[in-house]
């Protein structure tokens, strides 16, 4: 080759160099500049509520008390996240809450709710919003000037948001919340004899058994619902994971070419396992569900179809590796085929197996949280009611918890149970 091709040919590469190197940002960019107008980023600040965000914030760390007047009877109640479990017994009230034919409703700053047939809130630093409500919507008055954005005003419906709290006045209910830091209620509800009472008074009570049913069965925090939603979860993890793994790895050898000769045998059961593992769980939970009906066991089963297909490549690519030579002095011993199978395979495959079926576990016990929310069983149907009613999010909070707490859980006790089977023992064997 000439001294001119030489050249010409690393022009021709340097040339190729050039263009991939501006080719590939260009693609990124062009394909980022699709992203921005089909998933219209510009428009996202529109759509997102500020004051909602803070809102739901908020919920997570503390609680709320509702004052409720029923306008069309007269009757207030005082209750806990204005839920009947919460409710205060009839005669008794919070000492920032003076119940009478007109209520009165102190809140933080010095600012004031008064509650009858006329509603009035007064508030510091702007002045006093008055509100009528009937039968022709809400008639509301408000200090001269331009009403700020706290406040959100309509015929039906008058809506103000301070620090102090807030008010919400509509032709039937009249609502005032209030904010306190903390998760109230989360031992003892309002009714158990143990509500309101200290550490030190119920370490030395002696009534052990009484505590611990009455926060058992709370009837606000439901921590036995709660924690029989975590143990479905992880059973529906179990038994998914390990039933695939027992379905599979007969299903292995026939996918291995050096125990299945016959090429179309290994073709059938390699496809079936790319169609298994190709359908992601999610659409095997709904498909199941439509035939079987929602429940635990529904989710288990879309976890078993989705590692049969896993766990048959996984195997079967172990079986592939396999060392003859064991299998040889198994056999020259007289073993029958299934005594080489079982001392000669099976051991070699097992490190393989049982590190695979672990990780698997503890994996699909975070796909189970997101597979009990569709067929209605376990922690995920828990935080998916919680999450839609969009009040208590403190409980939402509370599931989040548990459900990282049950993951880290169950990867310690999958890594654990790893070096244990594996290695003989914790520290390593050698």
């Amino acid at each position: 080759m000439t001294d001119a091709a030489i050249y010409a040919t690393a022009d021709r590469s340097l040339a190729r160099k050039r263009l991939t190197t501006f080719a590939a940002p260009a693609v990124i960019m062009a394909y980022l500049t699709y992203v921005f107008f089909a998933f219209d980023v510009a428009g996202l600040s529109e759509r997102v509520s500020v004051d909602n965000m803070q809102t739901l914030v908020s919920d997570t760390y503390s609680y709320k008390v509702h004052v409720a007047r029923d306008n069309r009877s007269g009757d207030t109640e005082v209750s806990i996240e204005g839920e009947r479990k919460g409710e205060y017994p009839e005669g008794t009230s919070l000492d920032w809450v003076d119940l009478g034919d007109t209520t009165r409703v102190d809140l933080a700053d010095g600012s004031y709710v008064l509650m009858g047939e006329t509603v009035t809130y007064d508030i510091p630093g702007y002045g006093t919003v008055t509100a009528t409500p009937g039968s022709s919507g809400v008639n509301a008055t408000f200090p001269a000037g331009d009403i700020p954005e706290w406040i959100n005003a309509s015929k039906n419906r008058v809506a103000i948001t301070t620090d102090a709290g807030r008010l919400t006045v509509t032709r039937n209910r009249t609502e005032v919340f209030r904010y306190f830091y903390g998760w109230e209620l989360f031992f003892f509800t309002l009714d158990s004899p143990f509500h309101g009472k200290s550490f030190a008074e119920l370490a030395t009570g002696g009534q052990y058994g009484a505590i611990w049913n009455d926060f058992w069965s709370n009837k606000m925090w439901r921590h036995s619902d709660v924690a029989w939603a975590l143990a479905e979860t992880i059973l529906m993890a179990f038994l998914g994971t390990f039933g695939g793994a027992m379905i599979a790895l007969p299903l292995g050898f026939i996918a291995a070419k050096n125990f299945t000769p016959l090429g179309s045998l290994r073709f059938a059961a390699r496809r079936m396992f790319d169609f298994l593992r190709g359908v992601d769980g999610l659409i095997w939970t709904i498909v199941l569900s439509r035939a079987f009906g929602p429940g635990p066991l529904t989710g288990s089963l879309a976890i078993m179809l989705t590692d049969i297909g896993t766990f048959g490549k996984i195997f079967s690519e172990a079986l592939e590796n396999v060392d003859d030579k064991q299998i040889e002095g198994i056999a020259s011993t007289g073993a029958k085929p299934m005594q080489r199978y079982r001392f000669g395979v099976i051991p070699q495959i097992t490190p393989v197996l049982l590190s695979q079926v672990l990780y698997y576990l503890e994996s699909n016990t975070r796909s189970a949280t997101i597979i009990g929310a569709i067929t209605g069983g376990g922690i995920g149907l828990l935080l998916t009611q919680a999450i839609i009613t969009q009040k208590d999010w403190e409980e939402v909070t509370y599931y989040i918890i548990l459900i990282i707490a049950m993951v880290m859980a169950m990867d310690s006790f999958s890594g654990w149970l790893r070096r244990r089977l594996i290695q003989g023992n914790g520290e390593g064997g050698h």
